[in-house]
C-alpha cells in the first residue's frame, strides 16, 4: 500500500495491552480516535498477596484476552475485517503476560490476513497523549510508573532518547513500598496520595539528586528514610503520624520530578512536557505540575486518568507510528521483556 492509500483511508488498529496485570483490549482509528477501550483489572486478585504475581497474572489474561477482543472489535461498531492491524504490546513487561497477548494477536493476525505491529509499552504511555492533544515536536516526556521513571527526548515523531532513568525503585514502586509501611493495600500509591494531599504536617525527608548535571532518579535511599521515621516512631511509642510521612514522601518525590524534568525541557529547548504512565494520576505531582509549567511558560500535557494506567488505546495510538510508514512485525514475533524504547524507535 502506497503512502497516498495510506492518507486517504480510515486506519482502525486492534491493539492488545497485557504487558502487567491489566488485560485490555481497544480500537483506535488514525492513531487518536478511541472507539473502544476495555479494561479487565486484576487488582482484586492481586491485593491479596499484597503485589503482582506474574504466574496469576498470565492466568487470568488467557482467562479474558478471547472474549476481550471480540467485545472490543463489537463495542467500536466495524467488523474485523474492517481492521488494518492487530496491534500488541511487545515489552517491556512480566514475560508470561507479554506473551499471552502477542499469542493472541499473532494468531488473530494470522486468521484475518492483517499486518501486525508489536508495540513498546512506554511508547504507548507517552502517546497517550496525543489522544488528547496534537504533541509538537521537539518534546520531553516524563514516564512515571510502577515499573518505570524515565525523561524521554523526542527530537521528532517517533523517535526516542532516554536522557535519564531511576537507577533502583521506579516512583510507583516506591509509593507501593511506602504504603505498605504505612499499613495500606496494594496498589498503595492513591493512599499515600490520599493522605499527602489531606494532611496539613510533613515530616521532612531527604530529596535525592544524585550528580548536578543527570537526569536520572534514585528511590530506594527515600523509602529507606520513611522506613527509619516509621520504626523510629514505633520505638519511642509515638503516633504513627501517617499523614505527615505521606506529605513529606510526596513532596520529596514531586520536587525532584518537576525540577529534573523542567531542567530537561530548557536544555533540550523542548516545545512540550508529557506526563505519561500510571504515577501521572497522582493528584499532588499533576497540581504541582501544572503549577511550575505555568510558571516557567512550559506548555504541559496530561492525559485524563482512563489513559494514564496500562490500556490498549495508548498501544494503539502508539502503533499508529509504525501503521504510517509500513513497519511490520513478523509472525514470529517475540515477547521482549527487557524490550529497549530506542531501539523501537520508527526507522526512517
Amino acid at each position: 500500500m502506497n503512502q497516498a492509500n495510506i492518507q486517504s483511508q480510515p486506519c482502525y488498529i486492534l491493539a492488545v495491552e497485557t504487558s502487567c496485570d491489566e488485560t485490555s483490549a481497544a480500537v483506535v482509528k488514525d492513531g487518536k480516535e478511541v472507539l473502544s477501550n476495555l479494561i479487565a483489572s486484576q487488582i482484586e486478585t492481586h491485593k491479596a498477596f499484597g503485589g503482582v504475581v506474574p504466574e496469576v497474572a498470565s492466568r487470568k489474561h488467557v482467562e479474558n484476552i478471547t472474549l476481550m477482543l471480540q467485545e472490543a472489535v463489537q463495542a467500536a461498531g466495524i467488523t474485523p475485517q474492517d481492521l488494518s492491524a492487530i496491534a500488541v504490546t511487545q515489552g517491556p513487561g512480566l514475560v508470561g503476560a507479554l506473551l499471552v497477548g502477542v499469542v493472541a494477536a499473532t494468531s488473530l493476525a494470522f486468521a484475518l490476513s492483517k499486518p501486525l505491529i508489536g508495540t513498546h509499552h512506554i511508547a504507548g504511555h507517552i502517546y497517550a497523549n496525543n489522544l488528547v492533544a496534537d504533541l509538537k515536536y521537539p518534546c520531553m516526556a516524563l514516564v512515571t510508573s510502577g515499573g518505570h521513571t524515565e525523561l524521554v527526548y523526542l527530537e521528532k515523531e517517533g523517535h526516542f532518547e532516554v536522557i535519564g532513568r531511576t537507577r533502583d525503585d521506579a516512583v510507583g514502586e516506591a509509593y507501593d513500598k511506602v504504603a505498605r509501611a504505612l499499613g495500606f493495600p496494594y496498589p498503595g500509591g492513591p493512599h499515600v496520595d490520599r493522605l499527602a494531599l489531606e494532611s496539613e504536617e510533613a515530616i521532612p525527608l531527604p530529596r535525592v539528586w544524585l550528580e548536578p548535571d543527570s537526569y536520572d532518579f534514585s528511590f530506594s535511599g527515600l523509602k529507606s528514610a520513611v522506613l527509619n521515621v516509621v520504626n523510629q516512631r514505633k520505638m519511642r511509642g509515638e503516633p504513627a503520624a501517617e499523614g505527615a510521612i505521606a506529605r513529606g514522601f510526596q513532596e520529596s518525590v514531586v520536587e525532584v520530578l518537576v525540577t529534573k524534568s523542567i531542567r530537561a525541557v530548557k536544555s533540550y529547548h523542548a516545545t512540550q512536557l508529557l506526563l505519561c504512565g500510571g504515577v501521572a494520576a497522582n493528584k499532588g505531582l499533576r497540581a504541582e505540575l501544572s503549577r511550575q509549567c505555568e510558571q516557567e511558560g512550559i506548555e504541559l500535557i496530561i492525559p485524563p486518568f482512563k489513559y494514564c494506567t496500562d490500556n490498549a488505546a495508548m498501544i494503539g495510538a502508539a502503533a499508529y507510528l509504525k501503521w504510517k510508514e509500513q513497519q511490520f512485525a513478523g509472525l514470529d514475533l517475540r515477547a521482549m521483556p527487557q524490550f529497549s524504547l530506542e531501539e523501537w524507535s520508527v526507522r526512517a
